[in-house]
C-alpha cells in the first residue's frame, strides 16, 4: 500500500517545483524588450535600403529565381521534384519561422537548411547539397520567401529548452582574442558606430540574405562564423549543433519581427 508523503516533505517539493518554474521563467527574460526590436535593414544606409526594396535590382533575385527552378525540377534517383510532394511552395508558409526544431528521427536540432538537405537526400535520393552551395541557398531562399511578412515566434517548450539555454549561454559568453560576446555588440552597443558601420541588434529575420561583401547570399550560420572570426575565436564547423542552438536563441530573441527576404546588407 502506498503511503502519502509527509506534509512537510510535500510542501518542500511544491516549493522546489515553484522555484524551478520561476528559474526557467527568469532565464528567458529579454535584454531587448520586444517593443524596441528593429530589423537590420533599419541600420543600413540609404543605398542598401534602396537595393533591397527594388525587385528589379535586388541581386538576391537571381538566387530566388534559381530556387524557383530547382523547386520544379525532378532530381535524384526518385526523379521527383519538390513540387511533387509539396505542390506550390506556398504550402510551406510558416516553415521558415518553425525552425530550428528537433528532428523527430535523429533528435538533432535542425534548421531549414538541414531539413532541405534531408529531403534532397532521403526523399529525392539526390546528392545532398553542400552547406553554402548555390543550390542550397537558392532552395532555402525560395522556401523562406513563402513565409515573408510572417512574424518570428519561437515558443520554448521542454524539447527546445536545453537548446535555447545553450544558445543563450553562447550569445552571452565572451570568446576569442578580443574577449567579446554577441551581447556586447548587439545588446549593449547597438546603434553605435563600429568603424564605418552601425551596429545592429543582430536579428536573423532576413536570412539567407545577400551581403555586398560576399557578392552572394549567405546563411545565418555563415554570418555567425564570420562573427567568430571577427573576434578571433575558433570557428564552429559547418553543421555544428552550437550554430543551430545560437540560431534558435536569436529567433526567440527577435520574436515579432517579420520574415524579410530577399534581404540585402552591406
Amino acid at each position: 500500500m502506498l503511503r502519502k508523503a509527509p506534509q512537510g516533505l510535500a510542501r518542500i517539493r511544491a516549493a522546489l517545483l515553484l522555484l524551478m518554474l520561476a528559474t526557467a521563467a527568469s532565464a528567458q527574460e529579454r535584454a531587448l524588450p520586444l517593443a524596441s526590436l528593429r530589423s537590420g535593414i533599419e541600420f543600413a544606409g540609404r543605398d542598401v535600403r534602396a537595393l533591397q526594396d527594388d525587385a528589379a535590382t535586388n541581386p538576391a533575385q537571381l538566387w530566388l529565381e534559381q530556387g524557383r527552378a530547382l523547386w520544379d525540377a525532378p532530381a535524384g534517383a526518385s526523379a521527383r521534384s519538390c513540387r511533387s510532394c509539396h505542390d506550390d511552395v506556398a504550402t510551406l508558409r510558416g516553415a521558415a519561422v518553425a525552425h530550428p526544431r528537433p528532428d523527430a528521427a535523429s533528435g538533432r536540432l535542425f534548421n531549414l537548411e538541414d531539413r532541405i538537405r534531408q529531403c534532397r537526400g532521403e526523399q529525392q535520393r539526390a546528392p545532398v547539397p553542400d552547406f553554402e552551395s548555390d543550390e542550397l541557398l537558392a532552395l532555402t531562399l525560395w522556401v523562406t520567401q513563402a513565409s515573408v511578412d510572417l512574424p518570428l515566434r519561437t515558443p520554448i517548450d521542454a524539447a527546445l529548452q536545453p537548446h535555447w539555454q545553450a544558445g543563450a549561454d553562447l550569445f552571452n559568453r565572451r570568446q576569442g582574442q578580443l574577449n567579446l560576446s554577441c551581447a556586447n555588440c548587439h545588446d549593449h552597443n547597438w546603434g553605435r558606430r563600429l568603424y564605418t558601420d552601425t551596429l545592429s541588434q543582430g536579428h536573423p529575420n532576413g536570412y539567407p540574405l545577400y551581403r555586398l561583401e560576399w557578392q552572394k547570399p549567405g546563411s545565418l550560420a555563415r554570418r555567425l562564423r564570420s562573427c567568430q572570426a571577427g573576434v578571433r575565436a575558433e570557428m564552429s564547423d559547418w553543421g555544428d549543433a552550437s550554430l543551430r542552438q545560437l540560431s534558435l536563441y536569436l529567433m526567440w530573441r527577435a520574436e515579432g519581427l517579420p520574415v524579410e527576404v530577399p534581404a540585402v546588407r552591406k
